[in-house]
């Protein structure tokens, strides 16, 4: 009898850690696509009207709107490097909703936060929304609160955008002041702010 309830719960622990593993691999599988450049395989791992959220106010993209802004430095081979270093992932009961954060390292950003929802599609997991954003330390919220407040507003969107894609290796960077609320990035649609 005891047997049968080892067993029964080995089965029980394996059924629950396998999402998490494929969720798990879904998102290591995000960030190697986005280091490599692979735009097919990066899109793969979406849903069709994925969000994402950079770390400026004013980075949302959504669906296509995302691939179209990935695609000019992907072609250049371009991509942008984030390695995780510790994860959470949580799967709603129903199942097919999972929520996850992760931290990441960047070489020029330092330590970097992701976070997002996937949801479990006839094809596997699939990314709904990732945010990714940089924590800041209690002792300086203050201070980077007052600097965003002071922040000279710029008038015109760069072409340039600073999710991760600049020239100097594919790091996230941006040297320019970027105001709160302006339109989007490539898109004539003012942000939602």
């Amino acid at each position: 009898m005891q047997k049968w309830l080892a067993l029964l719960l080995l089965v029980a622990l394996n059924a629950h850690a396998a999402p998490r593993d494929d969720i798990a691999s879904v998102l290591d599988s995000f960030h190697t696509a986005a280091a490599r450049a692979d735009l097919p395989a990066y899109r793969q791992l979406m849903t069709a009207d994925m969000v994402f959220l950079g770390t400026d106010a004013t980075e949302r993209w959504q669906g296509e709107e995302f691939i179209e802004f990935a695609r000019p430095y992907f072609d250049r081979g371009k991509g942008w490097i984030y390695r995780p270093k510790e994860r959470r992932i949580d799967i709603a009961a129903s199942g097919d909703v999972a929520w996850f954060d992760e931290l990441l390292d960047n070489d020029k950003l330092g330590l970097c936060r992701g976070s997002g929802l996937l949801l479990k599609t006839g094809s596997g997991w699939k990314i709904a929304q990732y945010n990714l954003s940089m924590p800041v330390p209690n002792a300086m919220i203050e201070s980077v609160a007052q600097a965003i407040r002071t922040e000279t507003p710029v008038s015109a969107v760069a072409e340039e955008s600073d999710l991760g894609a600049a020239e100097d290796g594919g790091e996230h960077s941006s040297g320019e002041a970027q105001p709160r609320c302006r339109k989007r990035h490539k898109t004539n649609r003012a942000a939602d702010c």
